[in-house]
């Protein structure tokens, strides 16, 4: 999966609540109108505020991605779904699919009768141009997928590699194809803003603005199609915003974090109005640029971890439900990741030891000057920490570990910025210690690669980078990551992760603190169908792939 928060472009000015009524409102209906558009309009609101105009899928931080509507354009080959342990695949554009030679080579069968939204056909030709075009640039292959050998034969399409792809079988499985007619034509996909996106999916741009995008339904899509016929993505100031319209039911499907939702949300409506946060194996944490002094110092970040006060994190910070507690010292979310934990680390669970933390300190060179820390040199400990400005459940994480490293005589900045500056500041390694996330997965690999893969690694001042942002250099981790991958059996994968874990430990490159999730809140006063603990199809979050799966569930509510 892709990270469980989508990163915004610029969060710069600020939606009044009457120009946020006026986007949902326009003449064809809103979410809580009577006219016959409240059972075709679907109102999708994400905390992201004003976004450029950038419609290129293959880049996170694109307005496309980061409110979700080039899932409802663009198709996945597969369908997955993270939720659930077993029978996670669904067939899209793919009808079949079959590895070989230890996950180095699969076959893709590709649907037939499949159009493009203008009107010409989809072929094996589109799906093996799309891997040629991210094995072929590095700027647009986020998932840093080692594509070798591609080739189409009709509607048959093989993947060849070098190495085992049985850690990126869900990033392969799921891509998204794009049509070689269309990409053929751009100079540079990696800065291509794509205008007009012709796509697969059973929607198309219908209009932009920095605060909402509108996408319709059209023609000749190859399923049934959805009851939804228009969908309007708004991007709101932040959090606070984005949960009043959800209140007010000028929003009807969101991811955001609200604080003490059963006061402000759930109970505005409580026939109607709900959420669902199914957790997956995936973690957010404090993560630090492992290149500057003194943060390029294990023993330091892993004193500071002994302070985090997690049970705070979670309580206060993700108010209860939101991103659940993480406390066994590998980082590994529990119970979803028990079986994975080394025998030495089963029961090692970090809790919050002032003393235990100075004395490690002490111990290895660092003095304290009254109540203030200094590292070996004799210079002050300090750090600056970034987040984003409105996404409040991190604003509140930073402010209580501000609060927790002070107890070891460290001083703390918190930098409250845009999204936009954030994203960009992750990117290029330009700063000292920030909250984030990793990759999803059905194993810890996912969150050890995200953290520690050497492949993954970009020098301080060079941006295109999709983890490791805290450029962490460890051979033996990325020998590990390596060795997990290519295991030809369970024994050889076992102790792989095992070195994972231990490094974790030992280097400590980032805090964990908390277990992913794949949520989000919807109403179900227009809209019937929605994924639950009953009827888990689908995580809930609408920037997801599985968003379009979700889309072609929903039918008008009768009541």
């Amino acid at each position: 999966m892709r990270a469980t928060r989508t990163a915004a472009l610029a969060l710069a000015g600020i939606l009044s609540m009457a120009s946020i009524a006026a986007c949902s409102s326009s003449g064809s209906g809103g979410a809580g109108s009577n006219s016959k558009s409240a059972t075709t309009v679907l109102n999708v609101g994400m905390p992201n505020g004003p976004q450029t105009e950038n419609n290129n899928p293959f880049l996170n931080t694109s307005a496309s991605r980061s409110l979700g509507y080039a899932r409802v354009i663009y198709e996945p080959l597969v369908m997955y779904n993270e939720v659930k342990a077993t029978d996670n695949t669904k067939p899209w554009l793919a009808t079949k699919w079959e590895w070989s030679d230890n996950y180095k080579k699969i076959v893709f069968t590709i649907r037939d009768n499949v159009k493009w939204s203008d009107g010409q056909a989809l072929t094996g030709d589109d799906v093996a141009y799309t891997f040629q075009l991210l094995r072929d640039n590095p700027g647009i292959n986020t998932d840093s997928v080692k594509y070798k050998d591609i080739s189409a034969s009709g509607n048959q399409v093989t993947l060849g590699f070098d190495s085992s792809q049985f850690v990126y079988q869900k990033k392969i499985l799921e891509q998204f194809i794009v049509p070689k007619h269309v990409w053929s034509t751009y100079a540079n996909p990696a800065t291509e803003t794509v205008k007009n996106p012709v796509g697969s999916g059973p929607f198309t741009l219908k209009s932009f603005t920095p605060q909402t995008v509108t996408v319709v339904a059209r023609d000749g899509y190859w399923q049934d199609a959805p009851a939804v016929k228009e969908i309007r993505y708004t991007s709101y100031t932040d959090n606070q915003a984005q949960t009043t319209a959800l209140a007010t039911g000028q929003a009807e499907w969101s991811f955001v974090f609200i604080p003490n939702y059963q006061a402000v949300y759930t109970s505005k409506d409580p026939a109607h109005y709900k959420l669902w946060f199914p957790p997956v194996l995936g973690i957010h944490g404090l993560w630090f640029n492992t290149k500057v002094a003194p943060w390029d110092n294990p023993v330091l970040r892993r004193a500071v971890n002994m302070v985090v006060n997690r049970d705070d994190i979670f309580t206060q910070g993700e108010a209860g439900y939101f991103y659940p507690k993480v406390d066994n010292i590998t980082g590994i979310p529990t119970p979803a990741g028990e079986k994975f934990i080394a025998p030495e680390y089963k029961d090692k669970k970090v809790t919050v030891d002032v003393d235990g933390a100075k004395k490690l300190l002490t111990d290895n060179g660092f003095k304290f000057n009254g109540d203030k820390l200094a590292d070996p040199g004799g210079k002050p400990v300090a750090i600056t920490l970034g987040v984003p400005n409105g996404w409040t459940d991190y604003v509140t994480d930073l402010e209580i570990i501000k609060d927790n490293m002070s107890k070891i005589g460290i001083a703390v900045t918190t930098n409250n910025t845009n999204a936009d500056a954030w994203t960009k500041a992750l990117d290029t390694g330009d700063f000292q210690g920030a909250m984030h996330w990793t990759n999803n997965g059905a194993t810890p690999y996912d969150i050890y690669q995200s953290i520690m893969d050497g492949a993954l690694y970009k020098p301080v001042g060079t941006g295109g980078i999709n983890g490791n942002y805290g450029r962490f250099e460890s051979a033996d981790a990325t020998k590990a990551l390596n060795d997990y991958a290519n295991a030809a059996d369970e024994t050889t994968r076992t102790a792989a992760m095992n070195t994972l874990q231990k490094i974790m430990v030992e280097q400590m490159p980032v805090i964990i603190t908390s277990a992913a999730n794949a949520g989000g809140e919807y109403s179900t006063k227009n809209w019937i169908g929605w994924p639950d603990d009953s009827n888990q199809y689908a995580p809930a979050q609408p920037t997801l792939e599985n968003a379009l799966d979700i889309i072609s569930h929903l039918k008008p509510a009768t009541s």
